[in-house]
This record gives C-alpha cells, sequence and structure tokens, in this order.
C-alpha cells in the first residue's frame, strides 16, 4: 500500500487522517497539511493502535 488511504471507517471525512507503507515503513498525514508527515514502524503502529482499542488515549478526547 504506497498510495494515501484515508484512516476513517468507510474512507470518509475530509479530516480524517491518512495513512500508507512506504518501505516497509507507516506514514500518516493531516490531507489539511500534506506537508507533515508521521513515520514509524509497523510493530509500533500496532502497539499504537492496540492502545487506542483500550482506551489507554480516552483522556486526550474532550468529552
Amino acid at each position: 500500500m504506497d498510495t494515501w488511504q484515508k484512516a476513517a471507517p468507510g474512507g470518509e471525512g475530509e479530516d480524517a487522517l491518512e495513512i500508507r507503507t512506504v518501505d516497509g515503513m507507516v506514514e500518516l498525514r493531516d490531507p489539511r497539511n500534506d506537508a507533515i508527515v508521521v513515520r514509524t514502524t509497523p510493530r509500533k503502529w500496532a502497539a499504537f493502535v492496540l492502545g487506542v482499542k483500550a482506551g489507554e488515549f480516552d483522556h486526550f478526547v474532550a468529552e
């Protein structure tokens, strides 16, 4: 997957992060400012996703 894809369910929403893999790395970007790209390893990305699913970052979300 070297093409940017929306990270939102169904790939909708203009504010949804975009994600792709390049040279074995995972890259994320904000489509409103595509000059800033976050790059990480697949292992770190998988750990982050597990943490999100487990609610480890819920305290960052305004209620």
